[in-house]
């Protein structure tokens, strides 16, 4: 892979917009401006998994959903970075026959390539922020996309240009939830692994690249990534994380509580990720 290729969001200088609003909102709720209540990140059962093992703020995330607060904070808006593949940047995935579906680890149309790697299910529940996290948003949309085994993203990298896997939409059921079918991203230089999705009010906008109500990143746990990355195929993951905190990430540095998936598993039987999305 190129070095060009590596930078893959950009670094501070794109972000720094998204950055400061996000430090300004907090610096508005330390002197009671603006109330910050977050909502548990632990909304999906996950259960029948081999052996398991959750992010460190599994335990923060179980004492806000018990208490019972009637407000939430809506998802922290991020960057959708230089590869989305919605029209924002180049090519528009989301207006092609069959980017609609669960399993994004093949691609789809005239592409035949197929992603390896260790399964991942991904798991998303969307709520209305404004109930205090409690209404599912059914009939919304959810853009899910990242990187492959190599740090690669389809429809961009070297490689992997006429691809379009690890890509898809789905529209949101009466749980608010959307499930993807994948495999665990890479760690590549200078990023946390991390999944990116975008949020629609409903499929027609998210078909027709309209209408975004959100865009955010959903951060993997270290524990599972270290697991994962010293299994056969993520050799190159290693090293990069070895570089790496969520701390000092450029994008989950301000706070991550929020975006910081449950994710249970084993890498012989796969892992599963769930992250509630208030919006």
């Amino acid at each position: 892979m190129s070095e060009e290729l590596h930078d893959h969001d950009r670094g501070l200088s794109f972000d720094l917009p998204t950055l400061q609003r996000r430090k300004m909102i907090r610096l508005l709720a330390g002197v009671g401006l603006v109330p910050l209540v977050g909502c548990s990140g632990d909304d999906a059962d996950s259960s029948g998994s081999a052996s398991s093992s959750s992010g460190p703020s599994a335990s923060s995330s179980s004492s806000a959903a018990s208490s019972g607060s009637a407000e939430c904070e809506t998802i922290p808006g991020e960057t959708a970075g230089p590869y989305p593949g919605d029209g924002s940047n180049g090519v528009n995935v989301l207006k092609e026959s069959g980017v609609v579906r669960k399993d994004i680890t093949s691609s789809f149309g005239t592409a035949s390539g197929k992603a390896e790697g260790v399964p991942l299910t991904v798991t998303l529940t969307v709520v209305d922020a404004a109930s205090g996290c409690g209404t599912p948003k059914e009939g919304a949309a959810v853009y899910l996309w990242h990187c492959d085994r190599d740090g690669n993203y389809s429809l961009y990298s070297e490689g992997v240009t006429e691809e379009n896997y690890l890509r898809g939409v789905q529209e949101t059921d009466a749980k608010g939830q959307v499930t993807f079918t994948s495999i665990f991203p890479a760690c590549y230089t200078g990023r946390w692994p991390h999944i990116h999705f975008e949020v629609y009010g409903s499929l027609e906008d998210a078909t027709n690249a309209t209408s975004i109500t959100a865009t955010s990143q959903l951060a993997l746990p270290k524990d599972v990534c270290d697991t994962v990355y010293a299994s056969d195929g993520y050799d190159r993951s290693v090293q990069n994380m070895s570089q790496l905190s969520l701390e000092t990430d450029n994008i989950f540095s301000d706070g991550y509580d929020q975006q910081l998936a449950t994710t249970k598993g084993s890498v012989e039987k796969g892992y599963t990720a769930t992250l509630t999305v208030p919006v």
